[in-house]
């Protein structure tokens, strides 16, 4: 095992089968967060997959041959602890929060969990019922609904496109045999990072970790990613049932990486990242157009998507559109008053500061900077980064990005008489 001692006291330590281990001490908190973040997620599975990583994570949760689903969620609660997952499209992750001196417990609750899932066959029937109602729900939410009507064909025929929770055929379709076979391919020591933030030291970590973890053998090479090729539609799905039309408008972006990531959430919050952004201000304020409006931006390893979402009549959709357009083309032409964009830092400063102040915050933070670039930036590094983003940044970003031929929409509602051409994007 070797080990290595960071700015702010991070260590980052590999164990003996090459899981990646790394802590950071916070000596004024009393409780730990511990998190596996496992290299997966639906951008890994194929057609035939989907929804496989997300079905994996709900049925960790189902036992092992140690413990039931119920001695699990006992044993985590006599501890005061929590104990939560999320799928996402290139991560999925599993983290506890419990006291310092029950942290041992549960590194060796939650161990249990993700090397041992019985993956028995009456627990997958009828979590197969959960999760079609979890589908059921986000089909009966517009909101979600249009994002992912966007998504799968923003970038169609790619496996980042496909939805996270998979489809009714696919899910119908999982058994033992090829959870396991997934479980095994991607539940490996390659492809899992370890990380841990609160009040703890690296060494006592470290020691439950090899005895929980070394168990877990090395496996082969992990499968290749491919860049997925980015479409720009236009869709427009006529539902009656619904009083409103919503409407998810996007455009591709720098991946997480970029040199302009800064630059990019800057441009982000200027248009629709808050209460003080022109769609916010312009849409809903000035117009009362709509009650939620917002922007959001979504970076991947190799690419990323901006998208707005919104939610208006089917009477004042079209001047929804037309006033949400010409947001952009003021963002793309129109030179940026100092003023906006040192609002836009103070807001990212702001909100960077306040997102860690919790171990969990904490313990998310370690796992994205060491996947994303193998090192931990500093909170006045990062602040540093932000200060760096110039007005001709983000012009530059929307000038190339808020093209007419880039431009991505979905449209979702009574949308009876409501035509929306290429010509009605143009920017």
């Amino acid at each position: 095992m070797s080990k290595l001692t960071l700015e702010r006291d991070i260590c980052v330590s590999t164990l003996s089968n090459g899981i990646r281990v790394i802590t950071e001490p916070m000596p004024a908190v009393r409780s730990v967060a511990v998190g596996f973040w496992i290299g997966t997620g639906s951008r890994c599975e194929t057609i035939e997959e989907n929804g496989t990583s997300h079905f994996i994570e709900h049925m960790l949760f189902k036992g092992t041959p140690k413990r039931s689903a119920e001695d699990i969620a006992r044993e985590v609660d006599a501890i005061g602890g929590h104990l939560d997952a999320f799928t996402g499209r290139e991560l999925v992750g599993y983290n506890t929060k419990v006291l310092d001196e029950h942290m041992p417990l549960a590194f060796e609750i939650l161990s249990d969990m993700l090397l041992n899932p019985r993956f028995d066959i009456s627990d997958i029937e009828k979590e197969k019922g959960v999760v079609l109602e979890e589908l059921k729900m986000e089909n009966d939410s517009p909101e979600t609904f249009v994002h992912e009507l966007f998504v799968s064909n923003f970038w169609k025929h790619h496996s980042l496109g496909q939805p996270i929770l998979g489809t009714k055929k696919t899910i119908a379709g999982f058994c033992p045999e090829n959870l396991r076979s997934y479980h095994q391919r991607y539940y490996r020591p390659e492809n899992i990072t370890l990380t841990a933030a609160g009040s703890l030291r690296h060494e006592d970590l470290i020691r439950v970790a090899e005895q929980y973890l070394s168990p877990l053998p090395v496996g082969g090479a992990l499968p290749d990613f491919t860049t997925p090729p980015t479409a720009a539609p236009l869709i427009l799905k006529n539902r009656r049932s619904l009083q409103q039309v919503h409407l998810c408008l996007g455009v591709p972006m720098v991946p997480a990486t970029h040199p302009l990531r800064f630059a990019a959430y800057t441009l982000n919050v200027i248009l629709g990242g808050g209460m003080s952004s022109r769609l916010f201000q312009n849409i809903r304020e000035r117009q009362g157009l709509a009650y939620s409006i917002f922007s959001e931006l979504n970076l991947y390893r190799d690419t990323g998507l901006m998208a707005i979402y919104a939610g208006t009549s089917s009477e004042t959709a079209r001047k929804l559109l037309d006033g949400v357009m010409l947001e952009l083309r003021r963002l793309k032409n129109d030179p940026l008053p100092a003023e906006e964009l040192r609002h836009a830092k103070d807001h990212m400063k702001g909100s960077l500061m306040l997102s860690l102040e919790s171990t969990s915050s904490r313990m998310s933070n370690l796992a994205r900077q060491w996947m994303n670039f193998g090192k931990f930036y500093t909170l006045d590094e990062l602040a540093e980064s932000i200060e760096a983003v110039t007005a001709d940044q983000v012009l530059s970003l929307a000038r190339e990005y808020f093209n007419s031929e880039k431009i991505g929409l979905a449209m979702l509602g009574r949308l009876e008489g409501l035509t929306v051409t290429r010509e009605d994007l143009a920017c």
